[in-house]
């Protein structure tokens, strides 16, 4: 019988959300994610400390103020893990923009062209290359310039429909919803606990966007993200893509039931009318979702905290 995660990739590309270089080797998928938060604990692997090294001495090359210097070490550095990681993948990997620029439309995209100049000057075209922006309207107006020009974004801290349907109607390459930070609001703010499989909210978030997305033919990927078990993942079988912790893959691996297969494109149904956000009707949409307003400052927050922490790290090498 074939492990779970086997057949996982039967129907789904699976990704990995890690930056640790040997769990992707271990569980060979075909693209990777990182982020400020996953980023620092690669900071803290032995095998990453010349990259460290390398990072400070290129943004000392560079000149400029104690900010940018300080930008250019991180985004060095994530180039630098970017770089080791697509050594031993044969898809994508997923580059983020700092938080800090989530609510500035031009210093995202300016980011955003940034690093893609930093992966070409290493030799890796863009066409390998997901850039992450935060899902605010000012991320999701840099996402739509961005995929004009050829640069394909993932947008992340995705918590709500309104979220989804702008990225879609911007032509976003791919989108990452969320599932395990809404069950754990959830789990906080009602009295319900029983989220298990199909009840799980994050689950049926994502399963409404891919219905939705597939229903009105629109080309953005969607990849679920943000897992607390592999109930979460069995319950999105099928899903374009989805992103997972080497933890709950190996779960998966180590798990050789039969997995059904619970999101089919061809089958796809939606019950929401195709609807096109203007800024107003978007941030309206997102004020009345608390739980999606609460997920997304806070994620904007923890990421931009693990931001600095990074550049704390990188300069005291």
């Amino acid at each position: 019988m074939e492990s779970q995660l086997d057949q996982l990739k039967k129907i789904t590309t699976v990704v990995a959300d890690t930056g640790d270089i040997e769990a992707i080797r271990t569980f060979k998928p075909v693209d990777a994610t990182t982020n400020p938060s996953l980023l620092l604990k690669a900071a803290g692997l032995a095998d990453y400390a010349p990259l460290l090294t390398d990072a400070k001495s290129w943004a000392q090359a560079q000149g400029g103020d104690n900010q940018a210097m300080l930008s250019n070490m991180t985004d060095r550095f994530a180039v630098s893990i970017g770089r080791e990681i697509l050594n031993i993948i044969p898809g994508r990997i997923s580059t983020e923009v700092d938080a800090r620029l989530s609510f500035d439309t031009q210093a995202t995209t300016d980011r955003a062209r940034k690093l893609i100049a930093m992966y070409e000057e290493q030799g890796i075209s863009k066409d390998r290359i997901l850039i992450k922006i935060a899902s605010t309207w000012e991320g999701i107006e840099a996402a739509r310039q961005l995929e004009k020009d050829g640069i394909n974004c993932n947008l992340t801290l995705l918590f709500t429909f309104a979220q989804a349907a702008a990225c879609a109607e911007a032509g976003a390459y791919l989108i990452s919803p969320f599932v395990g930070r809404i069950l754990d609001w959830y789990k906080a703010n009602t009295e319900e606990q029983d989220y298990s499989g199909l009840n799980d909210p994050g689950v049926k978030s994502v399963s409404r966007i891919y219905n939705y997305f597939k229903a009105h033919n629109y080309d953005t990927i969607v990849m679920g993200a943000s897992f607390r078990n592999i109930g979460e993942i069995q319950a999105l079988a099928g899903c374009d893509r989805l992103t997972i912790a080497p933890a709950l893959m190996q779960e998966l691996s180590d798990t050789d039931a039969d997995l059904i297969q619970q999101l089919n494109a061809a089958q796809a149904r939606s019950d929401d009318e195709k609807v096109i956000f203007e800024e107003s009707s978007f941030r309206w949409g997102l004020n009345e979702d608390a739980m999606a307003t609460e997920k997304l400052a806070q994620g904007i927050r923890a990421f931009a905290v693990d931001q600095v922490k990074l550049e704390t790290l990188l300069s005291k090498q």
